[in-house]
């Protein structure tokens, strides 16, 4: 939200049908308010102008325009069209296993499963008409059902023509916090990150006046990823620094994603680690993590 704020660098400071920040709803059918309730924004959906909507998880990390999915989604004339690409069984649960005809067309829809019949994800963005989502909304509703998820969207392919629409870019699946680790180191491979930033289609953040990353007489730097307002006085590789990160003397840092604001005092050793926001690890503490189980240490906490 902080990063978003009122949406006027991408013109959507609207009176209307700009943009809208939605808070978790409770609904008395839902068993937890951490549940995919998307019966309870029907109102939401309603007052919008558009006839089409786009549906999409909050763990995807990627840098894509939408044209593509919707020209597919018109010209095939399916009820629903949803992304797919071949990576997505390398991070973990959960994953949807799709199986598709010649004609990009749905006929399967397995979750999680061990040995999936092909290599197809589904992405979980999906294109569908606004008063065909309604109508399914609505009908979730009546039946009593607590969960409209995404794999729920997908199973109409028994009823509806459900079609897949190739995504051939980057992408990160943060299905985990081993996962998010691995996406975040990355970014360190020159590739990967211009798929994710690129300059065709630029992202936009949020700006603070602050210097470029210091790194004083005496340091050691490689492959590293630090962003403004950091200080580096020690021995770093293979990391990614948020803004206004301190690395202190004879500090040795590997493989560690250092969150703003973080203080990294003398003598520090960190190897596979992830250190939330406003913390601070005193004078000759080791923390040593794996690749598969990075340490994590909370916001503003003192280690």
């Amino acid at each position: 939200m902080d990063h978003l704020g009122t949406g006027a660098s991408w013109d959507l400071d609207r009176m209307n049908q700009g943009l809208y920040l939605l808070p978790p709803y409770i609904n008395p059918l839902t068993r937890s308010s951490e549940r995919s309730d998307l019966t309870s924004i029907i109102d939401y959906i309603e007052s919008g102008s558009q006839d089409y909507v786009v549906i999409t998880d909050c763990n995807l990390v990627m840098n894509t325009l939408y044209n593509d999915i919707l020209e597919a989604h018109l010209d095939s004339g399916a009820a629903i069209t949803v992304l797919y690409n071949h990576d997505g069984f390398d991070c973990g649960l959960p994953n949807i296993s799709l199986t598709l005809d010649q004609d990009q067309r749905v006929t399967d829809v397995l979750v999680d499963v061990n040995t999936p019949p092909s290599d197809i994800s589904a992405i979980n963005v999906a294109v569908i008409r606004k008063d065909l989502l309604l109508s399914l909304l609505q009908d979730a509703r009546s039946r009593g059902v607590p969960d409209f998820t995404f794999v729920r969207i997908l199973e109409y392919y028994k009823q509806l023509e459900v079609r897949g629409c190739e995504h051939k870019g980057g992408i990160f699946r943060i299905n985990s916090m081993a996962n998010y680790y691995k996406a975040s180191m990355g970014l360190l491979d020159d590739e990967r990150r211009h798929e994710l930033f690129s300059r065709k289609t630029p992202v936009y953040t949020k700006v603070k006046n602050k210097p470029p990353c210091l790194v004083e007489p005496g340091s050691r730097v490689k492959n590293v990823l630090a962003s403004d307002g950091c200080v580096i006085q020690g021995d770093v590789e293979n990391c990614v620094l948020f803004r206004g990160v301190t690395v202190g003397k004879g500090a040795k840092l590997r493989n560690s994603v250092i969150f703003q604001d973080t203080q990294i005092s003398n003598d520090v050793n960190l190897n596979h680690v992830i250190i939330d926001k406003g913390s601070v690890v005193k004078m000759g503490v080791r923390l040593l993590g794996h690749p598969g189980f990075p340490v994590v240490i909370g916001k503003g906490s003192i280690v």
